[in-house]
């Protein structure tokens, strides 16, 4: 996910929003912009925090759970030299501390409550500074800017969790990661004739040091292990848009990356790392190169100004790589295979007035999956990183957007994917051969059907403003989570609801909402353990929240 903050404006705006919801939680947020040297220098300062009691009770000492206290400051200056420079400056600073994962385990409670009850609440601080500077420089060059993007972050966290899910101590775990990551993108965009141009280079570098700690079996035994990587990438990319007429246009790109990891691993064991130094008794040295090519084509055909038609083809690639969470020291870390993903996909777009359509069907081949395997083992989870397989997904998406009346518009989507693997190189399903047992399991975290449908209904109340309401509801069907399908993800429905009243000048805005209103039981994992470790059925299952309600106020000026 690339998020990106708004730059500083050279005019005066102020915004605020304070919130609460259930948990109890409360969130209040607010920026402040403007100019300090009309048409030389701005500045921006914006502000986030929110206090949260806990949305969960863990049954084990009847107290509210999923305490969070989360602050963001984000100050920025943009300095103007004329119409064609402009330089931009931003800085993020974050601290995050709320309680661990509320881990419910399978053997103790059924899938679709909210019920768990751990002895260990666990924890999870973050804290992250980073700086990016973008340059933009007009040097009258085909229409085009060259733009130079710097940037550095920092991160540090410290975690700890409940893994069993139970009143017991069968499995209590630590981490520790501390990030450093530099990076730089100078890149121009321009056009020529029919021809617009981006090209660039990219690079970046990081060092990261990650340590973990089990103490299994109520401290009968203690395990740690982890390691470092030292990181440096490469890139050099170029992509254009050929209008050949009015109505098409071919779309040609291409990117070479070069990456280097260098790792020192240990193996979880007997005193493998120190999580307060983050130094390890190394038992594994390595470094490996990876070299990726990745073009991409493209047609788009517009006959009239209300449709468009396309073809596309493009390859991605995810980088090779090493383990650092090595759970057996019989098994290397790696390297492990770069994994390449050739996609093809074919659609179109209509407008109808003020009424919509998309469609698209696509297919995906991808070569060497790397899959974290996760298994029940001696040390409560055996977790291998390797390339398992070829596969192929294929799907097809609509979606559309229809007024019923002028202040009545319905929205809907519909989409299914199927997943196939092939050349199946890995024991999938952990039965000590490869057959067709292992090609006939379902891919991890693919849902086949997806689908949603919306009502937004605006409503003007003379001079208080204009009323919005909103429903909303969405539907997944049942994944996948463990390569070997022991571990799933339930399907779930969601509604979603909400009423705003915005006054006429924009100034103001009062909302009430409410998410998963059905109170759909929904988790973000599930990796099955050993039966040492909590019984049978026992898994790491931790749980998203249910139905929350909550309102807000917005200003801005």
């Amino acid at each position: 996910m690339v998020v990106r903050t708004t730059r500083p404006s050279f005019d005066f705006g102020a915004k605020a929003k304070l919130s609460i919801e259930t948990g109890l939680k409360k969130t209040v947020s607010g920026t402040v912009t403007g100019p300090i040297v009309d048409d030389v220098l701005a500045a921006k300062l914006a502000v986030y925090y929110s206090d949260d009691n806990g949305w969960f009770r863990n049954r084990f000492d009847n107290r509210s759970f999923g305490k969070s206290h989360d602050l963001i400051i984000r100050p920025a200056l943009s300095l103007k030299g004329g119409d064609r420079f402009r330089m931009d400056l931003r800085y993020e600073h974050g601290d995050v501390e709320s309680d661990g994962a509320p881990v419910q385990s399978h053997a103790l409670f059924p899938r679709d409550s909210f019920r768990f009850s751990i002895n260990f609440p666990g924890f999870y601080d973050a804290k992250w500074d980073q700086a990016i500077v973008e340059t933009n420089i007009d040097v009258g060059l085909g229409e085009g800017v060259f733009t130079n993007i710097a940037g550095y972050r920092k991160f540090r966290s410290s975690a700890g969790a409940d893994i069993d899910g139970t009143p017991q101590s069968f499995f209590h775990a630590f981490f520790e990661i501390d990030q450093d990551q530099l990076s730089d993108e100078l890149r121009y965009a321009g056009r020529f004739g029919d021809v617009e141009l981006t090209t660039g280079l990219y690079y970046f570098s990081q060092d990261l040091r990650y340590a973990e700690l089990r103490n299994l079996l109520g401290g009968a035994r203690i395990v740690s292990g982890g390691g470092t990587q030292d990181q440096t990438t490469w890139g050099i990319f170029a992509s254009t848009d050929w209008h050949f007429t009015d109505t098409l246009t071919l779309n040609l790109g291409a990117r070479y990356s070069w990456e280097r990891k260098a790792v020192r691993v240990s193996a979880l064991r007997a005193n493998g790392c120190n999580l307060d130094t983050l130094i390890c008794a190394t038992n594994f040295a390595d470094a490996a190169k990876w070299r990726g090519f990745t073009p991409k084509i493209g047609l788009q055909w517009k006959p009239d100004d209300d449709t468009q038609i396309y073809g596309l083809y493009t390859r991605g690639f995810r980088s090779g790589g090493y383990n650092l969470r090595n759970t057996d020291p019989a098994v290397p870390p790696g390297p492990f295979n770069q994994e390449t993903q050739d996609s093809f996909e074919l659609g179109a777009k209509k407008q109808f007035g003020r009424h919509r359509i998309n469609l698209a069907a696509f297919y995906n081949r991808m070569k060497d999956l790397q899959r974290e395997i996760n298994l029940p083992g001696p040390l409560g989870v055996s977790q291998v990183i390797r390339n398992t397989a070829d596969a192929t997904i294929k799907g097809v998406e609509a979606e559309g957007q229809f007024f019923l009346l002028s202040n009545l518009v319905i929205s809907g989507q519909l989409g299914y994917v199927n997943g196939q693997y092939r050349n199946v190189q890995f024991d999938l399903s952990g039965d000590g051969v490869i057959n067709d047992v292992d090609r006939a399991l379902k891919l991890p975290r693919l849902s086949p059907w997806t689908y949603g449908v919306g009502l937004t209904y605006d409503q003007q109340l003379g001079e208080l403003g204009t009323a919005t309401a909103r429903v909303s509801f969405t539907h997944r069907d049942k994944a996948a989570f463990t390569d070997n399908n022991v571990g799933f993800l339930q399907g779930a429905d969601m509604l979603d609801a909400s009423l705003t009243l915005a006054t006429d000048n924009k100034h103001w805005r009062f909302s009430i909402y409410g998410r998963n209103l059905l109170n759909e039981v929904t988790i973000g994992g599930d990796t099955p353990l050993p039966a040492a470790f909590g019984g049978t059925g026992a898994s790491l299952s931790p749980l998203n929240r249910g139905r929350v309600i909550g309102g807000e106020v917005a200003i801005s000026f």
